[in-house]
């Protein structure tokens, strides 16, 4: 499996080769800038690019640019993504603008080279992989913001069906419950999703894409 690579520092680059090597990987490129990196992309386009998200000249998220101009011009090149910090809005990001084929790492990963390999292959194969610690967060940052935190399980399954277009008698049927519970668990739905009484927004249509979203 063919592999290009990416850093602007020397060492961890030429170290990094060395890893890709011994783990069963050509390295058939290597670059100090996403620009150099996306010109030989494109010269000869390897199974997968392992980019340092931070590269010159801003050293901000560049590797995530070049990531997204090799997408755009090699779409069959897998991208993984380095950092030597766990970054969330960059996670989400990938995430949310590739469609597969794309790891975000820590660079202490590296060390573990037969986990590291098989990652790199991952994502060559079109999977997405994402650094354990960095999926720890995300799934804190989402209990931390998810609105439906707050529901019990009978008020989500009331705003489940709700979103399916059901009215509360329908809901009640369904349920097998009072058309009066189910009124008290939509108001409660309400009040609990900061959803107020407004001439201009309909709190069940608000509600159910707050449920849609989440």
């Amino acid at each position: 499996m063919r592999v290009m690579l990416a850093d602007d520092a020397v060492l961890f680059r030429e170290g990094m080769a060395r890893i890709l090597t011994d783990v069963g990987f050509t390295v058939t490129g290597q670059a100090g800038t996403g620009a150099a990196l996306l010109g030989l992309v494109r010269a000869d386009p390897p199974d997968v690019a392992v980019i340092d998200l931070r590269m010159p000249p801003g050293f901000a998220a560049e590797g995530i640019e070049t990531a997204a101009a090799i997408r755009a011009s090699a779409p069959g090149v897998g991208l993984m993504l380095l950092s030597q910090y766990v970054e969330v809005h960059h996670a989400l990001r990938l995430m949310t603008e590739f469609d597969g084929g794309v790891g975000y790492l820590l660079k202490d990963r590296v060390s573990d080279l037969t986990a590291f390999g098989t990652d790199v292959r991952r994502v060559a194969r079109g999977d997405t992989v994402l650094d354990p610690e960095l999926v720890a967060r995300l799934v804190a940052r989402r209990r931390e913001r998810d609105p439906l935190d707050a529901l019990t399980d009978r008020e989500r399954a009331v705003l489940g069906l709700m979103a399916q277009g059901l009215s509360n008698a329908a809901v009640a049927a369904d349920l097998h419950l009072a058309t009066k519970t189910v009124e008290a668990h939509v108001t409660s739905i309400f009040t609990k999703l900061g959803l107020v009484q407004h001439e201009r927004e309909h709190r069940r249509v608000l509600a159910v894409l707050t449920f849609l979203r989440a």
